[in-house]
């Protein structure tokens, strides 16, 4: 019955009953795009999880105020990039400063990939987790919402507290750059061949 409820209806129960039901739907609807979206902005497993758990914590803390001004996802995100920007406030940096050597991949749906399938999956996640990296934070963190969170434009500019047009923008350089990192050639090590 409640997994039929969106999730504006779920976080109305929870917070104005504490119906821990709804809780657990939103929390299993919501818990891989954001750890996921967390995990990318950091770089880091561990900041990742703490952050995840704050944000989380924050949710709980905050059911009784949830007025709906938009959907949950944008609120829930809102939450996470407060969360970013207080952790980079206490170390004194900005988020996504961190390398991406820790992050787990992504498994592949279907049949799993032979050893030169996954070799080369395995090249193609390195080189997507440097091209991020080097993006500008403004551009990885529209990219990373647009990818994790599902959603629009409109809401991602109130995530980020900006115009629509100025995420359609951070996107669409984002994704250049992206594209632009991939489909450079791979560099060999020294002394061997193409």
């Amino acid at each position: 019955m409640l997994e039929g409820l969106d999730d504006d209806a779920l976080m109305r129960r929870y917070g104005g009953d504490g119906d821990m039901a709804a809780f657990e739907i939103l929390y299993a609807r919501h818990k891989g795009p954001l750890y996921r979206y967390l995990l990318r902005q950091s770089g880091d497993p561990d900041t990742a999880q703490d952050l995840y758990q704050e944000v989380w914590s924050r949710v709980i803390r905050g059911r009784a105020d949830y007025r709906p001004a938009g959907r949950f996802a944008a609120w829930l995100f809102r939450v996470a990039r407060n969360c970013l920007a207080d952790r980079a406030r206490q170390a004194r940096r900005r988020p996504g400063d961190d390398r991406w050597e820790n992050l787990d991949e992504v498994g592949v749906p279907g049949e799993s990939p032979g050893p030169a399938e996954q070799h080369d999956l395995d090249e193609l996640a390195a080189r997507l987790r440097v091209a991020l990296d080097e993006l500008p934070a403004e551009q990885r963190e529209a990219f990373l919402l647009h990818q994790e969170s599902g959603l629009t434009l409109e809401e991602i500019g109130r995530v980020a507290g900006v115009g629509r047009e100025t995420i359609k923008s951070r996107l669409r350089y984002a994704v250049a750059r992206l594209r632009e990192r991939l489909e450079e050639p791979a560099e060999l090590p020294t002394g061997t061949r193409p």
